[in-house]
């Protein structure tokens, strides 16, 4: 499993923005499906967004649908999270994750908890805050 490194978090107003990287220690991520992650406070992690490895599929979940993007620079090795439009609701600890071996983008995004076949960052925090 590779082990993945979170960075971007921040304190941002309402309707601003945020972009997020995660990076492989040590490795690199042009060879894994990746996915972004949210935990808010008193609430479960959900994905929200998971990009393919060549980045031809993308999933989005509907809470940040048309709001952020995720891709990805295969040539760095890294994939990052562009959030726009923040409201406070977007508060939380973002994770990375990475599957071992393929598997489809909102397969990732919907069932990653509990899965051991999976690698998580330490997580960013994200405050949206007037």
């Amino acid at each position: 499993q590779v082990q993945l490194v979170e960075s971007g978090g921040d304190l941002v107003q309402p309707g601003g923005s945020l972009t997020l990287s995660c990076s492989a220690s040590g490795a690199t991520l042009a060879y894994y499906v990746v996915g972004w992650f949210r935990q808010a406070p008193g609430k479960e992690r959900e994905g929200i967004a998971c990009i393919s490895i060549t980045a031809g599929s993308k999933y989005y979940s509907e809470s940040v649908k048309g709001r952020f993007t995720i891709s990805r620079d295969n040539d760095k090795g890294t994939v990052s999270l562009q959030m726009n439009s923040l409201q406070p609701e977007d508060t939380g600890v973002y994770y990375c994750a990475a599957p071992v071996g393929s598997m489809p983008v909102q397969n990732l995004c919907d069932h990653a908890h509990g899965r051991a076949d999976i690698s998580w960052g330490q997580g960013t925090q994200a405050t949206v805050s007037s």
